[in-house]
């Protein structure tokens, strides 16, 4: 089996001490929701009881999802050829999930003919796609079952901005596009992993459409990212009588701080929303459950044993422990031969009555182009931003400034933040350090209670300073020195969570994990680095330095707009080299650093232009608007443009005047 590509599901960089408090601040409220959950599960001794919360938890996730597609076509499948073994049959398969969204398949069928039990086979992140499972998928025809392995979006034939000159996407790889994904269907109020559940929807259509199938005998299994579609398959699609997924059922309790999932796996809200992984588990009960993890797996073990006996005992409250069962078999990640043969034994259990014998046997492994189901390795069509762009177009709705700005201060969490603490502003002096021309002071800021961020301040050293403060927003350290030189009382802040460095894998989505588990717990990161903003406005303010204004560069523009529409303190801002509009990101299939900005759902109702209306009388100053990539829009109305290797002199004489 080749080895999986990068997963996005481990965040190997060392993290600054600044992102480290950030963490264990965020993580310590993933915990207390996660303890009130468990409460809750734990209060429930009846079956009725259970069926009910089975019932609320369905419902909640459905809605967390966004809902799943409303599109009933046609399939449009077809067998594009075959592959005769001595005991079993490949058919290349392509059918259609969404209109124009060709998925490539490859079936696996005894040659004798009959009617089977059928198992779903979803793919983790190989970015081969199908070819990778073909031992599982062989075995299992072997023993009588007729079995589909499908590619996922982003992988095998099915990859996103694919550039046949270069015979490859220009996206990156698996996890890249998902990301990207991820990021657009957040910005549209819903979630990726709706598509990723589709494809199985309409994967399991054609399967139980086949005359050979049994269709009520259905099973399903895949590890790693096919492991999660498995579970969630088998939790929101009844035709699914066994589920047995690999490398993936564990708890937000170890997860959330360590190996946390890529945005098809982490919903926002999902924690806040009273939820775990183990809730999949116990929607799928009383049906034939196999979990199977490795002892070596980046996927702490002991957060499997802690779903597992969870989900154990909410068998029990059916009177079904003998249909859940943990296999645990050696190696990292992946499906050593004990995992496949346990998986095995689990179909052979219970889709055909335990007839049949669970040893493994040799296959001929075959190259990944010989089970392309297209001709040229890559299936036709659109790709999957442009249905995330239609259905965003037909459900968004413009709301009114005032719902904005109640929406701001919601994500900001401005509200809920105690008044005292605004009034009683805490910091702590970390460092000071007197100069010439002006004192520097590092400060530690009390963003929210138990949270703190770091603020530079400088100070001139002689005369009084001017009567205007500077706030610069992460990024524009060089213009710090240079405006306390000429007199002014600037503060430097650096809001909560901002990385150090950034994966290089990660060149489009950047720091997407912490934005991700932000969301979990029902937070936002930029509505919290807007807070965070205000609390800079507190600290000048609190020492009466005079009026604010704020500049920053890039996405933490957006971070100053939405501070700046709530917090009228702020008189005037210069945003540079910000992307232009919110919208704009579903306009094209690429964009850098979305995560950053998007607030789940806020494009449905209002963009950047709206924001900047909110801020009223106040200036705006706006130069080098951009698109997603960073490129320079050009010609937008009100916005300011440079000249060749200018410098920022022009922007901060306008916003100091």
């Amino acid at each position: 089996m080749r080895k999986l590509s990068l997963i996005g599901l481990l965040f190997v960089a060392p993290l600054a001490a600044e992102e480290d408090a950030f963490l264990k601040w965020m993580d310590a409220v993933a915990q207390r929701q996660l303890a009130e959950r468990e409460a809750a599960v734990a209060r429930i001794r009846t079956p009725a009881e259970a069926r009910a919360r089975q019932e609320q938890v369905r419902s909640r996730i459905l809605s967390l999802l966004g809902g799943l597609p409303d599109y009933s076509g046609p399939l449009n499948a077809r067998v594009t050829g075959t592959i005769r073994k001595s005991r079993y049959t490949i058919e290349k398969v392509i059918f259609e999930s969404l209109p124009k969204i060709f998925v490539a398949a490859n079936l696996y069928r005894p040659n004798e003919p009959g009617r089977y039990p059928g198992v779903l086979l979803p793919l983790g992140h190989w970015e081969q796609g199908k070819p990778a499972v073909q031992r599982i998928a062989a075995n299992l025809a072997m023993k009588g079952f007729v079995v589909l392995a499908y590619d996922p979006i982003g992988q095998g034939e099915r990859q996103q901005e694919y550039d046949w000159r270069l015979g490859r996407s220009i996206a990156g790889g698996s996890v890249e596009q998902h990301l990207l994904a991820g990021a657009q269907s957040i910005l549209a109020g819903e979630n990726f992993a709706r598509y990723r559940i589709w494809d199985a929807k309409r994967a399991l259509d054609y399967l139980v459409s086949r005359p050979d199938v049994a269709g009520d005998r259905i099973g399903c299994t895949g590890c790693s990212g096919g492991g999660t579609l498995t579970t969630y398959i088998a939790a929101l699609d009844p035709r699914v009588q066994v589920a047995a997924p690999a490398c993936y059922i564990n708890s937000f309790r170890l997860l959330f701080a360590g190996p946390t999932g890529d945005s098809e796996q982490s919903f926002p809200n999902f924690l806040s929303s009273g939820l775990d992984i183990a809730d999949y588990v116990e929607l799928f009960a009383p049906k034939p459950f196999l979990i199977n993890s490795t002892v070596g797996d980046y996927f702490p073990i002991a957060g499997t044993q802690h779903a597992w006996q969870e989900a154990l005992d909410w068998y029990r409250i059916f009177g079904a422990s003998e249909k859940i069962r943990w296999a645990a078999g050696p190696g990292g990640h992946g499906t050593p031969l004990e995992i496949r043969e346990a998986i095995y034994e689990w179909m052979i259990r219970w889709l055909k009555d335990g007839r049949g014998n669970y040893r493994e046997e040799a296959v001929e492994m075959l190259p990944d182009f010989e089970l392309f189901a297209s001709d040229k390795g890559q299936v036709s069509g659109r790709d999957i931003y442009e249905i995330i762009r239609e259905n965003f177009e037909r459900r968004k709705v413009p709301g009114s400034s005032e719902e904005l700005l109640r929406e701001v201060r919601r994500v900001a969490n401005i509200e809920t933040l105690n008044a005292g603490t605004r009034q009683r502003l805490a910091l702590r002096a970390l460092s000071h350090l007197p100069g010439a021309d002006f004192h520097t002071e590092t400060l530690a800021i009390e963003a929210e209670p138990g949270l703190e961020i770091t603020g530079t301040l400088l100070t001139p050293s002689r005369g009084l300073p001017k009567p205007v403060s500077v706030l610069l927003v992460a990024g524009l350290p060089d213009s710090a020195a240079r405006l306390a030189r000429d007199g002014y009382v600037v503060l430097n802040l650096m809001p909560r969570g901002v990385p150090a460095a950034i994966p290089p894998v990660y060149r489009f989505s950047g720091d997407w994990l912490t934005n991700v588990r932000a969301w979990l717990i029902g937070r936002n990161l930029a509505g919290m680095r807007a807070l965070d903003i205000i609390r800079g406005v507190d600290v000048l303010a609190g020492r009466g330095y005079g009026e604010v204004r704020a500049a920053a560069r890039g996405v933490p523009g957006v971070w100053l707009l939405l501070a700046a529409a709530v917090e009228p303190r702020i008189t005037a801002i210069w945003v540079d080299k910000t992307p232009y509009s919110l919208r704009a990101a579903l306009d094209q299939p690429l964009s850098r650093n979305l995560h950053d900005a998007v607030i789940p759902g806020f494009a449905l109702h209002w963009d950047f232009e709206d924001l900047v209306r909110a801020t009223a009388s106040r200036r705006v100053i706006w130069s080098d608007p951009s698109d997603w990539m960073g490129a320079v829009a050009p010609h937008r109305a009100g916005a300011l443009y440079r000249t060749f290797e200018e410098p920022d002199d022009r922007f901060f004489q306008m916003l100091l005047k």
